[in-house]
């Protein structure tokens, strides 16, 4: 075997490559087992993720069987969980931070739910009412727990998980609602219809009787600190979001009172020229009449905004965005858009009162107004039908047929696009339209018909219309499939 001698420039190569590996070897040996990265990650950046939105429905396939509470994912219209609850379930509601329902059921228990993508029956607890209890309406702000409980004509309050009776206070006569702000505020509201014989007296407009009340109860003490006269039949109320303003409904002379919430007193205004011409006095607490309004188009400031003749409102909801009151005006068929704007010292602008009147479908139970102010979809009771409304031209955009007698409409957002749910007391389907295209995308089947649906995640058209519940022939209007059922009783058998 021959061997050929290096040259000089391989020797060098051969050296080199050895230093190399060498020096590999010693920093192994020396950073010993830890592994130390030369480069550090960068986690990437983007959007957060959208929060879990949810549409809650309570349904009840019979009044003396287990309701059942259904969780409907926003973004798939997929039902994620159900899970039975109390028997015969009359009134639902959730929490503000859309974590707990609540529904008050016929065998006299208080059902407490977690609202979850695993709800389960294990989860669930109940709270026994007192004996003589019969709760109509479940407020739940962030903040305590309220029922107005009309046997006794006093407002039952709560407190604790599961929730638990801890005192009633006595509240003027035939109490129907209660209302005030979602997150934080001085006082809530107790809504009363006065000494009527039953509620069956205020499920047609006009109506005679007695004028209703407003009672306003300290938070901190739980204790009466007004007693303020409305309009008769008050038969719903909501909050603007800053607190200023409370609207409360009377069906029974097609009024609308305004409440200074932070003051607890009727509100209150200079006189002032309207747009007509005309000069505008302030009357907080009587009714107007209503060819003034017809003829002039214009209402009162403050106090009591009038409306067309026979009007019936029954809901509202209040729009942040664009400072109006939308109302649903359950005997004329009509929806009624109200200026309630303030001006850059909180106090009623000069607009206040304008009111625009715009036909929708026949019996419109509720109305929802998307986050933006607009449009509003309403549920026309008779129709069976939801009326698209276009809120800057006031005209109708479009209507949609329903599955049943709708008496419940939703709004809220969760994406690029937002979502209208439309419940039916007599079907069990979920009815669900997207608003960017204003078509009737889908519809979920529930077990048993829809007692109410709520959203865990709202968008700003209306301060605590999800946190406060309707029970009908309690404020809310009865469906009457005929016109010989005209007693209480028919109007609380109703799916």
């Amino acid at each position: 075997m021959r061997l050929f001698p290096m040259n000089l420039g391989q020797a060098r190569t051969r050296l080199v490559q050895g230093g190399v590996a060498l020096g590999a070897v010693a920093l192994i040996a020396g950073c010993g087992s830890t592994y130390r990265p030369v480069v550090t990650p960068v986690t990437p950046s983007g959007p957060s993720a959208q929060p879990s939105s949810y549409a809650v429905v309570v349904s009840s396939p019979s009044p003396t069987t287990p309701g059942v509470a259904t969780i409907i994912d926003y973004s798939g219209d997929s039902v994620l969980a159900e899970a039975p609850i109390g028997n015969g379930p009359l009134t639902f509601t959730i929490d503000e931070l859309g974590g707990t329902g609540y529904t008050v059921n016929s065998d006299g228990t208080l059902t407490n739910f977690p609202i979850s993508s695993s709800l389960q029956q294990k989860q669930e607890s109940y709270s026994t009412l007192p004996s003589t209890a019969q709760p109509v309406n479940l407020f739940s702000p962030s903040a305590g727990f309220y029922a107005a409980d009309s046997t006794g004509n006093v407002a039952d309050v709560f407190s604790g998980y599961p929730q638990s009776f801890k005192l009633a206070i006595p509240v003027a006569v035939n109490p129907v609602m209660m209302v005030g702000p979602a997150v934080s505020g001085q006082r809530i509201f107790a809504i009363s219809q006065g000494n009527i014989a039953s509620g069956m007296d205020c499920n047609n407009s006009p109506t005679t009787g007695p004028i209703g009340a407003v009672n306003g109860i300290e938070r901190s003490s739980n204790t009466l600190s007004s007693n303020i006269p409305v309009g008769k039949c008050p038969v719903y109320g909501v909050e603007s979001y800053d607190t200023k303003r409370l609207f409360i409904l009377n069906r029974g002379d097609d009024t609308v009172t305004v409440i200074n919430s932070q003051n607890n007193t009727p509100d209150a205004c200079t006189p002032f020229v309207n747009q007509n011409g005309q000069t505008v006095h302030c009357h907080p607490t009587l009714p107007l009449s209503t060819s003034a309004v017809a003829a002039t188009g214009v209402t009162p400031p403050n106090g009591t905004a009038g409306m067309t003749a026979t009007a019936g409102p029954v809901y509202a909801e209040f729009v942040q965005a664009t400072g109006e009151l939308v109302v649903a005006n359950y005997d004329a068929g009509t929806i009624s858009v109200i200026d309630v704007s303030e001006d850059e010292y909180g106090n009623d602008s000069s607009t206040f009162g304008t009111t625009f009147t715009i036909p929708v479908g026949n019996n419109p139970a509720s109305v929802t107004v998307l986050a933006d102010g607009t449009r509003a979809y309403t549920a026309n009771q008779t129709d069976q039908t939801v009326t698209i409304v276009d809120l800057s031209s006031h005209s109708v955009e479009k209507t949609l047929p329903i599955t049943g007698h709708p008496r419940t409409v939703v709004s809220t957002q969760n994406s690029q696009y937002g979502k209208v749910y439309v419940a039916s007391p007599d079907s069990p389907y979920l009815s669900i339209i997207r608003t960017d295209l204003d078509i009737l995308d889908t519809t979920v089947l529930v077990e048993g018909n829809i007692v109410d649906v709520r959203v865990t995640t709202q968008t700003g058209s209306s301060g605590n219309a999800n946190i406060t519940s309707r029970r009908p022939g309690y404020g809310q209007p009865c469906y009457l499939p005929s016109t010989t059922a005209t007693s209480l009783d028919v109007c609380r058998t109703l799916p």
